[in-house]
């Protein structure tokens, strides 16, 4: 049983005797009051029967003060523990709110988290995928530093090569600045050599006029009728310019194939090279020869001249073959280059030899045909020249429809060679065969000592007027 509800219950019990007890005089009985009075023997019993229910109710209201002492007390503790509780009821609550705060923070802070972690997932795949194409782009890259590290090896090679060429160039100089003396006296002698072969060509002219005229008045003795018609004939074929389109079709018809292989000493090993060209044969009355600019050739007038170990000369038309030994250099201008035939070469090529003009003024107009191994690719004008007092032994063209350029063959209108483009705008006549310089072919041309003759040459072309070069 509860220890509270049992001391309510001696409560109330001993409130109940309390207010049934009479205190004021005790109760007596008719027996006993015709006995008389033992006050010694009834007294004492009653006293004490009296003081231990007062003690005993003094007790109970000891222990009923004590208990309600503790029940104050407790009480008090209860109403502490209460303040206590509501106290911590209310930080309780406080911690609620703060926590609800804080979970609706959390919350915003997850969803904040998973969109954060919905984009750094889309980052990394886009991360993935970049990274994809980054190793491609580093494969590339690895690949593009490989091909350029071979590109700089190969132009450190080159550049070494440079180098040594450089350094032989440099001996080549101190070797040229010998020549150059040597070819300004050389120079002045062509000079006086020309000179003398313009008088000995000039007498050749009138000579091959006299033998025209005696062949004309040898004529005569056939018949005067034939004679005047024939001396009409020549004088009409002379004085009438050829059509442009027949000269190109005679051209066309009658160019031969030529190839020039040469080689080279070279860096790593000797260098083979094989120019193929198409040219005229021309002759002066006496020797036949094929014509070139010397720069569509191996041997280019250039600085440094290179040295040529082999030269092979092969002309060609149709099934016919034939080799060559010489090449010479014209001392009219050294960028015009030929190449001497024997009778019988010029036989077995069986084309047209065109002469050189003995008039190459007579007509102001001339035909200009662009070289090419391609003939397909062979183009034509009919264009005006005109004179250059200051340079006797060139004309200068007029191109209207088409740039020429250097190594264009100029035929006159009565079909003769008239000369070679030097350069765009100059061309030069081409009236004797003179050599200035001239190279053996063969296989073994190390001793011909080529470069220095290209040097000296190239050196003689840069000291023309700047308008010929």
């Amino acid at each position: 049983m509860n220890k509270t509800l049992l001391l309510i219950i001696c409560d109330f019990l001993l409130l109940n005797l309390l207010a049934l007890t009479r205190w004021d005089s005790p109760v007596t009985t008719p027996a006993s009051q015709n006995q008389p009075l033992n006050t010694e023997r009834d007294t004492t019993p009653a006293a004490t029967k009296d003081q231990d229910l007062v003690d005993l109710m003094q007790l109970s209201l000891q222990d009923e003060q004590a208990r309600r002492d503790e029940l104050a007390r407790q009480l008090q503790e209860t109403a502490q523990n209460l303040q206590t509780r509501e106290q911590n009821l209310a930080q309780l609550e406080t911690e609620r709110t703060r926590l609800e705060t804080e979970r609706a923070r959390l919350s915003q802070n997850l969803d904040q988290t998973r969109r954060n972690a919905t984009m750094l997932a889309q980052e990394v795949d886009a991360a993935k995928r970049d990274a994809g194409i980054s190793k491609e782009r580093i494969a590339a890259l690895q690949r593009d530093l490989e091909h350029r590290e071979t590109e700089l090896a190969r132009e450190k090679a080159q550049t070494e090569k440079l180098a040594t060429e450089q350094a032989q160039a440099r001996q080549k100089i101190e070797t040229l600045n010998i020549a150059v003396a040597v070819a300004e006296q050389e120079k002045t002698t062509l000079r006086e050599t020309a000179e003398t072969y313009k008088t000995q060509v000039e007498a050749e002219r009138q000579e091959r006029i006299k033998v025209q005229e005696a062949t004309t008045q040898l004529a005569q003795g056939v018949g005067t009728l034939a004679v005047k018609s024939d001396d009409l004939t020549k004088e009409i074929r002379e004085n009438r310019p050829i059509n442009a389109n027949t000269l190109f079709s005679e051209y066309m018809a009658n160019n031969i194939q030529v190839r020039f292989e040469t080689t080279r000493p070279g860096l790593f090993g000797p260098a083979a090279r094989a120019t193929d060209l198409r040219t005229i044969l021309v002759s002066d009355g006496k020797d036949t020869y094929a014509v070139f600019h010397a720069d569509d050739t191996p041997f280019a007038l250039t600085f440094p001249g290179a040295d040529v170990t082999r030269i092979a000369v092969t002309l060609a038309r149709g099934d016919y073959r034939a080799t060559v030994e010489k090449l010479h250099f014209l001392s009219t201008d050294p960028r015009i280059l030929v190449v001497p035939l024997t009778p019988a070469q010029v036989a077995g090529l069986n084309v047209k030899v065109y002469m050189t003009s003995l008039e190459p003024f007579k007509f102001s107009d001339a035909l200009l045909i662009s070289t090419n191994s391609d003939p397909t690719r062979t183009k034509y004008e009919e264009t005006p020249f005109k004179l250059d007092p200051t340079q006797p032994a060139f004309v200068q063209m007029r191109v209207s429809f088409f740039s020429s350029k250097r190594g264009d063959i100029v035929i006159s209108k009565s079909g003769e060679l008239l000369g070679i483009m030097v350069n765009k705008d100059y061309c030069a006549v081409v009236n004797n065969f003179l050599p200035t310089r001239t190279i053996t072919a063969s296989e073994d041309t190390a001793g011909q000592g080529i470069g220095g003759i290209i040097n000296a040459l190239a050196t003689r072309v840069q000291s023309l007027p700047l308008k010929l070069q």
